[in-house]
């Protein structure tokens, strides 16, 4: 069974989200195996404005509680990417190194993705920089040279806008969010931060055939 995920790298709850994902994807637990497929939605794409400091604050914040929620680590203010001198919350670069991981190596988009979650919120790198998406490549064992070329071809840039206009078109406005595609039919399992056990409970429901 094939699960569309759809998510932004630089969204905090789908970094909170990637402990159960992962959890799932290693015991579907009586589901039949899930292949995992990665659409970027855009949380915010193309932001010009460097992050000012009462933001950053409510931000860090944020990230707090999403912490509490997933025992995922953050790093701590004021050792954040967000205080990074000049610092634009641009999340189309991310998505975009997303992309051409999938469109390369598709067995390490999934990989690649959370690595990129780990750089921006454990590690305070920023993300939103050419060079650090493909130092995070190349720690993945990815030719780096490849990746950078194709980063930044107009190719990957209009299949990242694709991407975020096929969200758009589903009608979704917040991520993560889990689809599962169940013979012809999408289904939504669920929109937001799930713990495992709702995970798994929604997914249940969005794949048992209903009676009409």
């Amino acid at each position: 069974m094939n699960l569309i995920y759809v998510g932004d790298p630089m969204c905090s709850w789908c970094y909170g989200f990637a402990k159960p994902l992962d959890e799932l994807l290693a015991d579907p637990q009586g589901a039949a195996p899930l292949q995992l497929a990665i659409i970027v939605g855009g949380l915010r794409p193309f932001t010009t404005e460097p992050m000012a400091a009462d933001k950053a604050t409510e931000l860090a914040g944020h990230w707090h509680h999403v912490e509490e929620a997933s025992g995922q680590p953050f790093s701590k203010a004021p050792h954040t990417a967000l205080n990074l001198p000049g610092f634009v919350y641009d999340t189309e670069p991310a998505s975009r190194a997303v992309v051409t991981v999938r469109s390369l190596w598709p067995q390490q988009v999934w990989k690649y993705f959370k690595a990129v979650q780990h750089a921006f919120y454990t590690e305070a790198r920023n993300v939103t920089e050419p060079s650090v998406l493909a130092d995070v490549a190349e720690q993945l064992g990815m030719p780096r040279a490849e990746f950078a070329h194709a980063f930044a071809s107009q190719k990957m840039r209009d299949a990242t806008l694709a991407d975020f206009q096929r969200s758009q078109d589903w009608g979704i406005r917040g991520f993560p969010t889990l689809v599962a595609e169940h013979g012809d039919h999408l289904h939504l399992v669920g929109s937001g931060y799930m713990p495992i056990d709702t995970l798994r409970d929604r997914l249940t429901a969005a794949t048992t055939p209903h009676e009409h």
